[in-house]
């Protein structure tokens, strides 16, 4: 064979590769119908893969080996969208729901609504180009998104190549199955390692991570929901109605939702909103609602655009869900404070997107009220849809083995008495040494919003104090890599890494310290106000009860608790070892301006290049306060994507809604 035949050969083979991969990736991925063993599929796939590697000049944006994920990125770049990503007016009962349905049919009499589950992920755009993926966004503010086609890549159920040279942009859902939560949670609890809120967060976390392997990982996936621009037949033929194009969708190899269906009127569209809510926990992946919208495209533009939802569609949301099971325990929890906290121990239920077999309880005070006793059947929920906690018990489903739950005379931890605070609900350990407590402390000192020492988790914690190598928080920093790579699951690269950690937790400043330091009633908040007011770690300590009383975000008893903690003699010495150690124990927050002095904001959603706490951050360097409450008192709100019920509070009350570009721009 000569060498021209050989290396078209080669480029034969190569096609005939990526086309059987694609076809068999939507066999398993898409219709869930594989047609061969995983082991042929890998064998196809890393003979590809090698294929590629030695013969680059025949690279293809569309391989089906670019899903790995490829280099990490310094940021995301930012993407204006051509069509703009509107959220939707919520609705939280059926009479809402009719009012909004009475309201369209006053100016376009009946039309056909659309009814389709609202899955519970990050929405983007996909854009196409001549039938090839080209470009992936994130929401962001409707308006202007985060690049994330590196990432998007690597969802699978996402097509590189559509079955026809097309050009358009869709929009769709991404989210992280269930199964791929729970798999990925247990991984991280064995591993020592916090574990993932719910697999919306999961999903959102997922998808911003710079490098696209580490997305790659988590198997993400997709719906296809809407015909954003361009043209969806090759002929220029222009769709009359929302079901068509989620069938010419499919057509090209998107897959679109389950469950959707078409109505006329009110009592249907409830009826097939209920359906979806009885199947909610047979399905692979979590809803929070079902999205309401007109079917026909003619009659949503009729209607038009409001400031920034449609007026064609809602989303209909669901109540928080509550499930009953039963309470078959109640354990005790010392935490950093000394305060003793019951937790519910339950038979393990479905809520909210995880199964959850632990609640709150708070303290003695809420289990009397609530008149709650072991192996009662008790009615539990998530708060926030995040942090599950007992609403109630139901006594008339009692069989007489219940019985009264009291609080432990001595702490479980240390076996020393306990005491109740006056005119407070906390039972709190008297042993200032209770090793409960030391651990709860160092783990809050290492924790993300404190000084934020990435490896140093709760097993790690406890293997170093049963090993006796620290005592004290400032021990952390006397660490040396051979004492910690002895230890159980340790080994000399973790040991290293451990070490690089705390040795950059130095530099976290001040009010990161201060709130490290674990006083009571100094949340982040208080302890920034501290470190502006004061400026070093030794001012703090001498501060008097008249001086901090008079701080902004301070009372009389945030200020007797700074009071207190500086006045005993242990914690001086720590703070006093802190500095020699070589922390830095001056405050890094900087104003740089005063444009929004006595201004209040409201965060809501998830931002398109900041985090959070970074936007906070920038509003109180330019004298801003920010707040985690809407109210008449708000200034404005700057709302991200999916900006939830603040978002609605702000439109009810005349708050001014900002986006992160509008926030930017008032800074400029």
């Amino acid at each position: 064979m000569d060498k021209n035949s050989a290396k078209n050969s080669i480029y034969d083979e190569i096609i005939l590769l990526r086309e059987q991969i694609a076809y068999h990736s939507n066999r398993y991925y898409n219709l869930d119908s594989p047609e061969i063993s995983d082991y042929e599929y890998d064998m196809m796939y890393n003979r590809l893969l090698t294929l590629e590697a030695e013969h680059p000049e025949y690279y293809d944006s569309t391989s089906p080996t670019l899903r790995v994920g490829g280099k990490a990125l310094d940021k995301f770049e930012k993407v204006t969208h051509n069509a703009r990503m509107d959220s939707l007016s919520d609705v939280f009962s059926f009479e809402e729901l009719e009012a909004f349905i009475n309201k369209v049919s006053e100016s376009e009499g009946t039309p056909a609504y659309s009814v389709e589950p609202k899955i519970d992920g990050l929405s983007v755009s996909l854009r196409y180009e001549n039938g090839v993926f080209v470009e992936g966004a994130t929401r962001g503010d409707g308006v202007v998104g985060e690049n994330v086609t590196a990432n998007l890549r690597t969802v699978r159920s996402i097509p590189l190549k559509l079955n026809e040279p097309l050009s358009l942009t869709v929009r769709g859902e991404v989210y992280m199955p269930r199964a791929t939560f729970n798999k990925i949670n247990e991984e991280r609890e064995a591993a020592g390692k916090p574990l993932m809120a719910n697999p919306r967060n999961a999903a959102a976390g997922s998808l911003r991570q710079l490098d696209s392997k580490i997305t790659a990982q988590r198997k993400l996936d997709i719906f296809v929901f809407n015909f954003q621009e361009g043209n969806i037949y090759r002929d220029g033929t222009v769709p009359k109605t929302h079901t068509e194009t989620l069938k010419r969708l499919r057509e090209l190899g998107f897959v679109t939702l389950e469950y959707t269906t078409v109505a006329d009127n009110a009592a249907d569209i409830i009826a097939h909103i209920k359906k979806i809510g009885e199947a909610r926990d047979d399905l692979a992946y979590d809803i929070d609602g079902v999205v309401v919208k007109i079917d026909e495209l003619s009659v949503r533009q009729s209607l038009g655009e409001g400031t920034s939802t449609p007026k064609w569609a809602v989303a209909y949301k669901f109540p928080p869900e509550e499930k009953q099971t039963v309470l078959e325990d109640i354990t005790i929890a010392v935490g950093r404070t000394g305060v003793l906290t019951p937790t519910a121990v339950l038979s393990p239920v479905r809520l909210a997107g995880t199964t959850v077999s632990r609640a709150a309880l708070h303290n003695l005070d809420f289990i009397r009220e609530r008149d709650i006793m072991l192996g009662d059947t008790v009615t539990v929920r998530k708060a926030g849809d995040i942090i599950p906690e007992v609403l109630c018990a139901h006594p008339e489903k009692r069989n007489g083995h219940e019985r009264v739950f009291n609080m432990p005379t001595h702490c479980p931890s240390c076996g020393e008495p306990v005491s109740r605070d006056e005119d407070m609900a906390a039972v709190r350990c008297t042993n200032a040494a209770c090793p409960a407590q030391l651990s709860r402390s160092i783990e809050h000192f290492a924790s993300k919003d404190a000084m934020n020492i990435d490896g140093l988790g709760p097993q790690v914690v406890d293997l170093l104090l049963e090993n006796e190598i620290i005592k004290d928080v400032a021990d952390l920093f006397t660490l040396r890599p051979e004492e910690i790579s002895s230890l159980e699951r340790m080994g000399e690269k973790s040991a290293n890494k451990l070490i690089s950690a705390i040795e950059k937790s130095k530099s976290a400043g001040l009010e990161r310290l201060i709130f490290a330091l674990g006083i009571r009633n100094i949340g982040a908040v208080a302890a920034a106000a501290l470190a502006a007011r004061y400026g070093t770690l030794e001012a703090c300590m001498n501060a008097t009860f008249d001086e901090l009383v008079a701080i902004e975000d301070f009372g009389a008893i945030t200020a007797q608790c700074v009071v207190e903690f500086f006045s005993h003699e242990q914690n001086r010495e720590l703070c006093e070892r802190l500095i020699s150690l070589g922390l830095y124990t001056e405050c890094t927050a900087v104003k740089a301006s005063s444009i929004f002095d006595s201004k209040t904001f409201v965060l809501t959603g998830t931002l398109p290049t900041m985090k959070r706490d970074e936007a906070a951050a920038l509003i109180k360097a330019n004298g801003g306060k920010v707040s985690s409450s809407v109210s008449k008192k708000t200034d404005f709100v700057v709302a991200g994507d999916d900006a939830g019920s603040k978002l609605q509070k702000a439109r009810d009350l005349g708050v001014t809604v900002i986006s992160e570009a509008e926030l930017l721009e008032m800074i400029k």
